[in-house]
């Protein structure tokens, strides 16, 4: 009981830091290799958001897993005042939430199947979602109202025109590259997340079956 409780406790702090750090990151453009016109830092953090959930979900499961998306969702709205803007705070707890329960229902959907195809297909569906919702809410001029009605100046940089996925010929507003290089990297750093996600698993079912021998 107490592990259990204990193990709740760390997911749901995890999981709170891993969003705040995103939201801070993702409005800081990826300059090494000149691909600051295609990513943000926020991307390579955000898909540990997921790993987190489906971690709780496999272990605790889907009811536990939701209340670690409640309660780390509160504190990293909370936390995220400080270190992001009121539109990309609330952009971020919008998608944050929405994208995660949709996790959360695919891989208990999936949970009898093999040991990668939950933890993969929910990460990628939850991973579409939320850059939807994130990017269009977060830095769409139609969504300026989030910073200035808190009398904060919106921040024009992701709306400037840039060279759509790099490609000089074509302009595009930088966040929409921005929305789809994001996406390809969270996508990667999904796939790359199964590595650990089984090794966790393994060592946990390993510790189980000690406790129950």
């Amino acid at each position: 009981m107490v592990a259990s409780r204990n193990g709740l406790i760390l997911a749901t702090l995890a999981m709170a830091l891993t969003v705040v750090a995103s939201n801070y990151l993702v409005q800081f453009p990826f300059a090494p290799l000149g691909l600051q016109d295609l990513l943000t830092w926020g991307a390579f953090t955000y898909p540990i958001a997921f790993l987190v959930t489906d971690l709780t979900n496999r272990k605790f499961g889907a009811h536990s897993a939701r209340k670690v998306v409640f309660v780390g969702f509160a504190l990293a709205v909370i936390w995220s005042i400080w270190v992001a803007t009121p539109r990309i705070a609330i952009a971020s707890g919008t998608a944050f939430l929405t994208a995660q329960l949709l996790d959360i229902f695919v891989f208990n959907k999936l949970r009898e199947s093999r040991w990668w195809q939950a933890p993969l297909i929910s990460s990628f569906l939850g991973s579409s979602l939320d850059t939807l919702l994130f990017f269009g809410m977060a830095f769409a001029t139609s969504f300026a109202l989030l910073d200035t009605s808190f009398g904060m100046q919106a921040d024009a940089f992701p709306s400037d025109t840039a060279p759509f996925l790099l490609m000089e010929a074509v302009q595009a507003p930088r966040w929409i590259s921005w929305a789809i290089g994001d996406y390809v990297v969270k996508l990667l750093v999904s796939l790359a997340m199964l590595a650990p996600y089984r090794a966790l698993i393994n060592r946990s079912d390993k510790t189980d079956n000690m406790a129950a021998a």
